[in-house]
């Protein structure tokens, strides 16, 4: 397998050795892929422990993945490791937060590029995967590649950035059918970069440069953020005036060039949450960018400040945690951060309850993660419905409201029956609903 670009170069991957850094969310299935597209693939970790699971069988990832783990472990394609080897190929896949002044947290790829530094050869290449604020691959990953190896992006090797363009919940048939972005720091390493992920990728790839790649990533998840934002901004106008914002929305949207998004507790994930911040950090004209982050991340002080009002003190049960419904991903969950600030509050006492609490074995300040919502909800004077996972399309409020001490119900996701719940005896209040305050 070769691929041929401009000035006759080719860039041949057929036994070629892929190094994998960072075996998360995005970088394990990554790795698994690759290994069943033939290559030769080291998964590296700074996690001894993550490591050891990989090569003991003992990972465990939903959605058809940890299968595609299981045959490349067995077929000897995939191997995890705990330090840097020589690779014909690396794949940076490591996480990229923001710290607490919301400025990009960029030293695990700033690492991965000083230990590639050290091994890399002439006529390597290599991708960044990570989504990154714009001018991270030119401007930080070559540079400190050069500065440990003496090599020029571009010249002595390839260098690429390919963002993932994945979502929980949906991983595997998105990896394969996705469209795909690749931009280089030159049109050759762009086509290397094409030539790997072509061995799986069914969907188109189209090729730019590296700059314009990491923007076209971050404006994705921007646009959805802006409109999450607005649809959140109209929720409290609709609670001012009267209105039912869910109405308002299905109404709204009757109009062929129309699309509202809907509100929630608040905006979550590792990418929605936190691509738009890298924009507002990088441009001083991001003023739409930088309000609509701003607006959804008060929506869980304003979601706190109504629960205040529905219930001044007692127990509360908030079921779902994650960050978005149908995932086990809890990043940024907007619902977690409304829990610390409840669990924080003396006149409360807590209770959680998630399908995928007690997978993760996660706590909250603390605070355990209950899978079994009707024991969570023993004793309970209020219900906040904070993600509205499948689990709960069925609730039977007739026997919740039989383990419950008030029947109340706090709706954020509109994903629960007005009529169903007064039928059953409850008082229901429903986020952004004026007309019913």
């Amino acid at each position: 397998m070769t691929n041929k670009v401009e000035g006759g170069k080719m860039f041949d991957i057929k036994n070629k050795k892929m190094f994998v850094v960072g075996l998360g969310y995005i970088g394990l299935p990554t790795a698994a892929m690759f290994s069943m597209a033939g290559f030769s693939v080291l998964g590296y970790d700074k996690d001894e422990r993550v490591v050891e699971r990989l090569n003991s069988g003992a990972v465990y990832v939903e959605e058809g993945v940890t299968e595609l783990i299981d045959k490349g472990l067995k077929e000897g394609n995939l191997k995890g490791v705990s330090q840097y080897e020589e690779a014909d190929i690396f794949i940076i896949a490591v996480p990229t937060p923001i710290k607490e002044d919301k400025s990009p947290e960029m030293s695990m790829v700033l690492d991965a590029a000083e230990n590639i530094g050290r091994v890399i050869k002439k006529g390597n290449l290599v991708i960044l995967e990570s989504t990154s604020p714009p001018k991270t691959t030119t401007d930080l990953i070559a540079p400190k590649i050069r500065e440990l190896s003496g090599l020029e992006a571009g010249k002595d090797y390839y260098l690429a950035h390919s963002p993932e363009r994945v979502i929980p919940g949906n991983l595997l048939n998105e990896l394969v059918n996705n469209h795909r972005i690749i931009g280089g720091v030159n049109l050759e390493s762009a086509e290397a970069a094409k030539a790997c992920y072509e061995t799986f990728v069914k969907a188109d790839i189209y090729l730019t440069d590296s700059t314009t790649a990491e923007l076209a990533k971050l404006m994705e998840n921007t646009f959805r953020d802006v409109n999450i934002g607005l649809a959140n901004e109209t929720a409290r106008i609709c609670e001012d005036l009267g209105v039912n914002v869910w109405e308002l929305i299905s109404l709204a949207n009757k109009h062929p060039r129309v699309n509202l998004h809907t509100p929630g507790p608040g905006v979550g994930g590792h990418c929605i949450a936190v691509d738009p911040w890298f924009i507002v950090y990088n441009s001083k004209n991001a003023n739409i960018i930088n309000l609509g982050r701003k607006i959804n991340d008060s929506v869980p002080d304003h979601v706190y400040s109504m629960v205040k009002d529905i219930i001044p003190k007692g127990k509360l049960t908030i079921l779902g945690l994650t960050y978005k419904p149908n995932t086990d991903d809890f990043r940024e969950s907007p619902v977690v951060e409304l829990a610390k600030k409840l669990i924080a509050d003396p006149d409360y006492e807590v209770s959680l309850t998630d399908p995928y609490g007690e997978n993760k074995q996660l706590k909250v300040a603390g605070l355990e993660i209950k899978k079994d919502h009707m024991k969570a909800l023993e004793g309970s004077d209020l219900l906040i419905m904070g993600v509205n996972h499948k689990d709960y399309d069925d609730l039977d409020l007739s026997e919740i409201g039989k383990v419950m001490n008030t029947k109340t119900i706090f709706d954020t996701r509109n994903s629960i029956s007005r009529e169903e719940a007064e039928k059953a005896g409850f008082k229901y209040i429903l986020l952004g609903d004026g007309k019913h305050a």
